[in-house]
């Protein structure tokens, strides 16, 4: 058993808060974003938050060391964006690489610092792998429903190269996070069953889904179920569902999860719903009072906090967790169901 099963199967993980939320208080320039070596790029890169990683590291670790020092066990590098896809909005498919390795070598290093300082706390590194902006499920173009703007091997292909990255850094897990399409989702599995086989590599791998809103379905049409059914092919450390919604709108979603699902089941909700001006309000007890109801139903192994979420936050659910004993792992029978 490693480290990391070792802990899950004792107590509820707790994973990090937003890192845009944290980034927002610095108030960064577009000067700031691009630092001495982009200077004269061709583009705006302010908003590409990725790129701090390179001109802001010192921020970024500052943020990592906050969340491990709120009762974090696990935090998730800067790369929510780190794919070529995605970046190809600032023509730095080029830094990819250089995003993922820097970004995990970041948290790699606070999180072993930390570790060292308490060892009977050890700390990891999820390696985070966003959604891109694209999807393969659905047309951009309401006048050609058959028209996609990726397809799965591009996606694979972009997914492929990010889970390298991170894991030359160093992560402990890869966290295939906020699942609007369960198609791109499949294609970053896809991705990292290869590197597995390919390097003999068993690293954990936890997947996150986002219920877009009060239909109870992902963006591609999909309910809770559904969802865990398209990805239970995979040998995973947890499933769960994170942003779009606050705790308590998220509760019965995460329950369809922990009753039918035989891995750990994560959740890291939004400090609830964004005001008029996209803002979160909910302050830290508001926000732990809520997820009270995910503990004592006994839902959830692993526990964090999304858009609006602070260490503040963080050290609230941590509090709060540490009461509680973490969701059963139950063993299913082996009936499979398809989706």
């Amino acid at each position: 058993m490693s480290k990391l099963e070792e802990q899950l199967s004792k107590k509820i993980l707790i994973l990090d808060g937003a890192m845009g939320t944290m980034l927002q208080d610095y108030q960064f320039s577009e000067e700031d974003f691009r630092g001495d070596r982009f200077t004269d790029w061709s583009l705006d890169v302010k908003g590409n938050n990725d790129l701090l990683s390179i001109t802001q590291p010192e921020a970024i670790a500052a943020i990592h060391r906050k969340y491990f020092e709120a009762g974090a066990d696990i935090v998730e590098t800067n790369t929510f964006s780190a794919t070529t896809i995605a970046m190809a909005d600032y023509k730095m498919e080029e830094l990819v690489d250089e995003l993922n390795i820097s970004s995990a070598k970041i948290a790699k290093k606070v999180a072993e610092e930390l570790t060292a300082e308490n060892p009977e706390k050890p700390r990891f590194v999820a390696g985070a792998m966003g959604p891109t902006n694209k999807t393969a499920s659905m047309s951009p173009d309401v006048n050609d429903p058959g028209y996609r703007a990726i397809s799965f091997d591009e996606l694979k292909t972009a997914y492929r190269q990010q889970a390298l990255g991170l894991i030359k850094g160093g992560v402990d897990i890869l966290l295939v996070e906020t699942v609007f399409d369960t198609l791109n989702a499949k294609a970053a599995l896809f991705a990292i069953t290869e590197i597995k086989e390919e390097q003999n590599l068993d690293i954990p791998v936890m997947v996150s889904g986002t219920i877009t809103d009060a239909s109870g379905r992902t963006l591609s049409g999909q309910t809770a179920e559904a969802f865990l059914i398209s990805i239970s092919h995979m040998d995973l450390l947890s499933v769960g569902f994170n942003c779009a919604l606050g705790a308590k709108q998220l509760t019965p979603h995460l329950e369809v999860l922990a009753y039918k699902s035989e891995f750990g089941v994560s959740a890291y909700p939004n400090a609830g719903l964004p005001n008029a001006f996209g803002e979160y309000d909910e302050s830290a007890d508001e926000m732990a009072a809520q997820i009270t109801e995910y503990l004592e139903k006994g839902l959830v192994n692993i526990l964090g906090g999304c858009c609006g979420t602070t260490p503040e936050h963080i050290s609230a659910i941590a509090e709060l967790a540490e009461k509680h004993q973490p969701r059963p792992i139950p063993k299913l029978s082996s009936e499979k169901v398809l989706g």
